[in-house]
């Protein structure tokens, strides 16, 4: 493949902003990851489906991103095309007691709009470095809450180019799981969500409680993606971490976090490569002492 003459192509197809070579590191909370060969934030509909063709007839491969913090690039160079929706897709409507939010939209914003409104139920994403899309992708959660608790529809491109929608009963939810996840070619363009009418004064009061305990308990001065790994038998990931004394190891700029032990952080100069043989560590010392597979919240790319 020519990535000369693709690039050449997508620039005069008024798709939006098409970048060579751009650098994943620059996209995700990690701050890890080697280039993209193209990079393209697209600008609306028309242009998505027409990138989405171009992709297609000519089959290159794809990876939709969202605000990077769920996941973790190689440090090799990706030989296709990357595809956000975050600098243009970032609408939002308020009706009544629901709200309809474009993929591009952050968990943060969103939490703040509906406490504005006077709307209980997102609460807990007031902490989630997120947009939408990624949240119902990976049915974000926090404080025994899940994006899906909230959700009435997702409308979706196929990989055909049809637009769809599905209603929360058909989009398989379970503990950080969604239908998504089983067809990745599936581009997530809005959801509609139920809420709760509320005490706007009680809802900020729990927003800014939960942000308090975040920023005492959570690293969120490093960069890193969350949690790393998933809670397994309903016992704290970071427990069985700290039950093996792994609590502020080091591989190379890559930490445990002394903070939060679910929490991996690049120190300034980790590569890919540090923060992936830790989660290995993690992963092969619990099981070796606990018999317990700790299976990643993260998703990891292009290995």
């Amino acid at each position: 493949m020519d990535f000369d003459i693709v690039f050449q192509e997508l620039c005069t197809m008024n798709i939006g902003d098409v970048l060579k070579n751009e650098p994943l590191y620059k996209h995700t909370t990690f701050r890890v990851g080697g280039p993209a060969k193209i990079y393209v934030k697209v600008k609306n509909m028309d242009g998505l489906k027409q990138l989405i063709q171009y992709i297609n007839v000519n089959d290159i491969d794809y990876f939709i991103i969202g605000k990077g913090s769920n996941l973790l690039f190689s440090d090799r160079q990706f030989d296709g095309i990357i595809i956000s929706l975050n600098e243009y897709f970032f609408k939002f409507e308020v009706k009544e007691d629901t709200i309809i939010a474009q993929t591009g939209v952050s968990m943060v914003q969103l939490s703040n709009v509906a406490c504005r409104a006077g709307l209980s139920g997102f609460e807990f994403m007031a902490g989630i470095p997120g947009n939408i899309g990624g949240g119902i992708f990976m049915n974000a959660g926090a404080y025994k809450t899940e994006i899906a608790d909230r959700v009435i529809d997702v409308t979706f491109l196929d990989q055909a180019g049809q637009v769809k929608t599905l209603l929360k009963e058909e989009l398989q939810f379970t503990y950080r799981n969604s239908i998504f996840q089983k067809n990745p070619t599936w581009i997530i363009l809005q959801a509609t969500f139920k809420l709760d009418k509320g005490n706007v004064t009680e809802i900020k009061e729990l927003m800014t409680k939960r942000n308090k305990r975040r920023t005492e308990t959570q690293p969120l001065d490093l960069p890193s993606a969350g949690s790393v790994f998933k809670n397994p038998n309903g016992k704290g990931a970071w427990e069985y971490i700290d039950e093996c004394g792994f609590r502020g190891y080091e591989i190379g700029g890559a930490q445990i976090s002394p903070k939060h032990s679910n929490f991996i952080v690049n120190n300034g100069y980790a590569s890919a490569k540090d923060i992936l043989d830790l989660i290995k560590f993690a992963q092969d010392g619990v099981y070796q002492k606990f018999g317990i597979a700790m299976h990643t919240e993260i998703r990891l790319v292009n290995w």
